[in-house]
């Protein structure tokens, strides 16, 4: 009796893999939320010179043409995202913390791009770090110090803004590490006919994006900008009591595994995945990998597509649409909350071609990739030519965020195809490359766009993403394969030469095994042990 019931408690138990995907999903979110907080708090913690006026001519002959929303005072609200500075008419109180700092323009510039300068040159580090240290240790220590630092912003706004500066590095360098660390496990845990689905937990940034707008924007009216930093900083630390319970780098480390879950993992990984933890990474053959540039360089133009709307998107939607902060957060955010569903779908289409054989993984990387870049790309060129068509632009900006998700079907995961043992070194240095568009769109718009109510130019700004997005993918269309490139198999330690299943369950580095080369006898190994 007591046997049968451990048989139905191990069956009816939550498979480690789905816990992994809601920890990485979440994880995402967290770290968003954390990375993108400051650009709300900083309206409300530094002193606006034009917080007497009501906005510019174009969107006061808007707003005069508008009902009032009610009777009563009136202020002027101005909401900085992601380098996108909006002013708005908005009723109630001026502010609850009356603590406000003398910090011009220059310096809230420096403020926010401290984060990007750090979080570029972390990433080689995280994936070094990961191949010694695991994912779990990274990726959790990463998300705690993250943490900490949103903390302490509060105290060190009220120290010198140089205390911030500092703390928002310390905190990009932090989020850096994440990436590589997480792509690092899903080698180890997920069979690759399910890659293309668990990449979709990667989108849970396009939650955290989706929720800091509107979350940021109610603690701020109600709360004071200090409780923005508290709330996030408290969420970081919650999360990384979770993952510090659930999370393990492999499946043999698992305590809580069922021995079929475990079983499946070992068939279907084993063979693909020869463990490569302490083992030295081939930096030179990775920098000069086509393949793994082809996977960069196209992934640069779909963050710069993706950055256009993060990042420019609330001033467009303010400056343009004269939007008030409270519809520019709900629609700013929106579509980022829609393109995690899209994700989904998309990795699940997917998975499905490639386990039907409809087409090969390369040819499924590749189509994925272009849906994410192509599609986008006509997209944002389209919202700039319609102009004043709210209601147009506005479903053309919903499509165009959703199809950019399907790239973690596409070029994302086809980092975890070409190397499943070194996927995150490999990302490391892809994102080293295409996050550096996450600084270069912004000061392409700044200095293209001088006067923000001037649509022509902001039509340059769609224009310039739209070739970005579109030319970068033919380097991948090119240049992409989905084959596993024989430096994934790092040279071994001299001393090990063992291949026995021991090898890979001890997380000790394995000897390369020919393909091909069946293991008949593993099952009854795995009942002798």
């Amino acid at each position: 009796m007591e046997s049968a019931h451990v048989h139905v408690r191990d069956k009816d138990r939550i498979p480690a893999r789905l816990v992994l995907y809601f920890l990485s999903w979440s994880g995402f979110l967290v770290s968003f939320v954390m990375r993108n907080d400051i650009n709300f708090a900083l309206v409300a913690m530094v002193q606006d010179p034009s917080a007497n006026t009501t906005g510019s001519d174009h969107c006061n002959t808007l707003v005069n043409d508008m009902p009032s929303l009610e009777e009563g005072d009136n202020y002027n609200y101005t909401l900085s995202v992601a380098n996108a500075t909006t002013t708005v008419l908005l009723d109630g109180p001026a502010s609850i913390d009356d603590i406000k700092f003398d910090w011009d323009s220059t310096v809230q510039a420096v403020i926010k791009s401290s984060f990007y300068w750090c979080y570029v040159l972390s990433q080689v580090v995280g994936g070094v770090a990961t191949q010694y240290f695991g994912t779990k240790n990274v990726f959790g220590w990463s998300q705690f110090l993250t943490a900490a630092c949103s903390l302490l912003i509060p105290h060190a706004a009220d120290l010198h803004y140089g205390a911030v500066i500092l703390l928002r590095s310390v905190q990009g360098f932090a989020s850096g590490l994440t990436w590589p660390a997480m792509y690092a496990i899903v080698g180890y845990w997920i069979p690759p006919v399910e890659r293309s689905r668990f990449m979709s937990s990667f989108q849970g940034f396009s939650i955290g994006i989706g929720l800091t707008y509107p979350l940021c924007g109610f603690i701020i009216a109600h709360f004071g900008w200090r409780q923005v930093f508290y709330t996030t900083g408290t969420i970081g630390m919650v999360w990384c009591v979770f993952w510090y319970l659930l999370a393990y780098n492999t499946p043999q480390e698992h305590p809580r595994i069922t021995p079929e879950e475990l079983e499946y993992i070992e068939l279907n990984v084993s063979e693909d995945i020869k463990n490569g933890q302490g083992m030295r990474v081939p930096w030179r053959r990775i920098f000069t990998s086509m393949p793994v540039w082809a996977i960069g360089l196209t992934t640069f133009g779909r963050i710069w597509v993706h950055y256009t709307f993060i990042m420019s998107g609330p001033e467009y939607m303010q400056k343009i649409f004269c939007f008030d902060i409270q519809q520019n957060g709900l629609l700013s955010g929106a579509p980022f909350l829609c393109s995690y569903l899209s994700s989904v779908l998309f990795c699940y289409v997917a998975d499905l071609l490639m386990d039907n054989k409809t087409l090969t993984l390369t040819n499924v990387r590749k189509l994925f990739t272009a849906l994410s870049q192509i599609v986008p790309g006509v997209l944002v060129l389209l919202v700039g030519y319609l102009g004043y068509q709210i209601v147009t632009v506005l479903i053309l900006w919903f499509i165009a965020v959703t199809f950019i998700t399907a790239s973690y079907a596409g070029a994302m995961a086809n980092i975890v195809d070409i190397a499943p043992n070194l996927a995150g070194p490999v990302l490391a240095f892809a994102q080293t490359i295409h996050m550096t568009a996450s600084f270069l769109q912004p000061l392409v718009t700044g200095f293209m766009v001088t006067d923000s109510q001037n649509i022509n130019q902001w039509l340059h700004v769609f224009g310039v993403s739209s070739v970005v997005a579109i030319s970068t993918y033919l380097i991948y269309q090119v240049f992409g394969t989905a084959e596993i490139q024989s430096w994934n198999y790092p040279v071994p330690d001299p001393e090990v030469t063992s291949s026995d299943d021991s090898a890979v369950i001890a997380n000790q580095p394995m000897i390369k095994v020919e393909p091909g080369l069946k293991f008949d006898d593993d099952d009854d190994e795995d009942d002798d042990d």
